[in-house]
């Protein structure tokens, strides 16, 4: 089979490697779109995540969708000709956080594309049976893809609880910013401010419902924030940058015992704020990690015409291109929000 794979950083090629059989338990995918994530982004550009260093060569890839090509041992669904998406995190089940109910949090989780396992930019990929989500013939492939991202966008959601007339500001309108969006419009909120530096970034934001939006290249985001609420800043930030500046500005718009649900993941592994102001406001600073399967609710949303997925993806490319879609996005070029690789 055809796997596109990273040989270093900034170079990857069209490659031939063997396909995998299913084990017990496991399903034979073929893939058909795999979304590029920001975190991929972050092998594409310096080799490694964080502390997860890649081996090349490398294949990344974990926002994927196909169909069911076989099953293994003992596998009886989903049956073969079934369309999936695929929910990527493996967690082991037994460790103390799984056992305490936080599978996203698992010590020994096995992730698609990241390092060491291998990702999904290939024509075939196995994975566990029972994390094959089945999806409907009104749901394109690509669709399947973006429920990824839209799974951590409910469990970062869920994480902030809105309250009925609360005010949340983004920062950040890529994928995962312009899903918390959409996600926050049709929540009982009050307001929904954004900042993002891309021009059509910006005019998505707009059109998706924004109450306002902020050109931070502009106007100095908090400033703007804090004109927008006469001084007092919003219930929820939702930092979904690359880091930078970023946390530090979601500490200085949040208002005093607000919440700040942090899912951007920066590229320095590492983010700084004033830690006078969080103190000072007694901030509620979470952490989101990934879901705990969300798919279900996922699929409701989209299918209700809720969250409306088809408006990110601005780019797609076939697999042996797979290289000019992770280019474009690290470029952060051509108003480009979620690039997908489809076979």
């Amino acid at each position: 089979m055809k796997a596109t794979r990273l040989h270093a950083a900034r170079e990857m090629h069209l490659d031939e490697v063997p396909t995998p059989e299913p084990g017990p338990g496991e399903a034979l995918i073929r893939v058909r779109a795999v979304g590029v994530c920001g975190s991929d982004v972050h092998y594409y550009l310096d080799g490694h995540i964080g502390d997860a260093v890649a081996q090349f060569p490398f294949t990344m890839g974990h926002e994927f969708a196909g169909e069911i090509a076989a099953l293994g041992p003992g596998v009886t669904s989903p049956a073969v000709g079934t369309r999936v998406a695929v929910d990527p995190a493996i967690p082991c089940g037994t460790c103390e956080a799984c056992l305490e109910g936080n599978a996203n949090c698992c010590l020994n989780v096995r992730f698609p594309g990241s390092a060491p396992i291998e990702g999904s930019l290939s024509e075939y990929y196995v994975h566990p049976a029972h994390l094959c989500e089945p999806i409907s013939d009104s749901f394109g492939f690509d669709d399947g893809a973006m429920l990824e991202p839209l799974g951590v966008n409910i469990h970062a959601m869920r994480l902030a609880k809105i309250r009925p007339g609360d005010t949340i500001t983004i920062l950040g309108g890529g994928t995962i910013g312009l899903l918390s969006l959409q996600l926050a419009v049709h929540s009982p909120t009050a307001a929904v401010y954004v900042s993002e530096p891309i021009p059509e970034r910006r005019a998505l934001a707009a059109k998706l419902g924004a109450t306002a939006v902020c050109d931070p290249s502009a106007d100095d985001p908090v400033e703007w924030l804090l004109d927008q609420t006469h001084g007092r800043g919003v219930d929820i930030v939702v930092e979904a940058a690359w880091g930078g500046d970023a946390v530090d500005q979601a500490v200085r718009m949040a208002k005093t015992a607000g919440k700040l649900i942090v899912i951007g993941i920066p590229r320095e592994d590492k983010v700084t704020f004033g830690a006078g102001q969080a103190r000072r406001k007694g901030l509620s600073i979470l952490m989101s990690r990934r879901m705990k399967f969300e798919y279900p609710r996922a699929i409701q949303l989209v299918e209700r015409g809720i969250v409306d997925l088809q408006s990110l993806i601005t780019h797609r490319f076939p697999l042996e291109r797979a290289g000019d879609a992770f280019e474009l996005v690290s470029s952060l070029k051509d108003g480009v929000v979620k690039a997908m690789v489809e076979m």
